[in-house]
């Protein structure tokens, strides 16, 4: 496993070995010893959410508050999505600031998103299987999001032919 810093402090990109043959492939998604030793973070995953989305599909930007806010790990396990992070920690130098690469099934890549983030993904191909792991359990009264088009981040989402698809909730953040 190799883990690379991006431009966004606490925000890494995972890149698990992948060992391949006539047969397929096999790789370990997550290791917490070496996650430790390449992260210093002791960091706990305590609940796996999958979803399954058709081309378009835009989710996000999705967030817990104050104690329920969570660290999320994730990965696409069929086809491919636009990945995005967004640092809402109002003390770090890189508030508001976002950062976004392509997830996908052949390239195995994996985001490791700290809490204080807002976090979303568009489906880039006819459908995509998005898992992720969180150290911390899902609580709805801390739910929270932030418009994928608010202004004052600016996010570059790659365009789609048909538009987007978002929920209700996902529009009236």
């Amino acid at each position: 496993m190799t883990i690379r810093t991006t431009p966004i402090d606490g925000l890494f990109i995972v890149e698990p070995t992948v060992f391949r043959d006539d047969r397929g492939y096999f790789y370990e998604s997550f290791n917490q010893q070496k996650w430790q030793e390449a992260t210093g973070l002791d960091t706990k995953f305590v609940q796996d959410n999958q979803a399954k989305s058709t081309k378009g599909v835009l989710r996000g930007l999705h967030f817990q508050k104050a104690d329920f806010a969570q660290a999320k790990l994730v990965r696409c396990l069929m086809g491919s999505v636009y990945d995005v992070a967004v640092d809402l920690r109002p003390d770090s130098p890189t508030y508001k600031q976002w950062y976004a690469l392509e997830l996908s099934a052949e390239n195995h890549v994996q985001l490791f998103i700290p809490r204080g983030f807002a976090h979303g993904y568009l489906v880039l191909t006819d459908s995509a299987t998005f898992a992720y792991k969180c150290d911390n359990y899902y609580h709805k009264a801390a739910e929270s999001g932030m418009r994928y088009d608010d202004p004052s981040v600016g996010i570059e989402w790659p365009k789609m032919e048909s538009g987007y698809l978002l929920s209700e909730k996902d529009l009236g953040w």
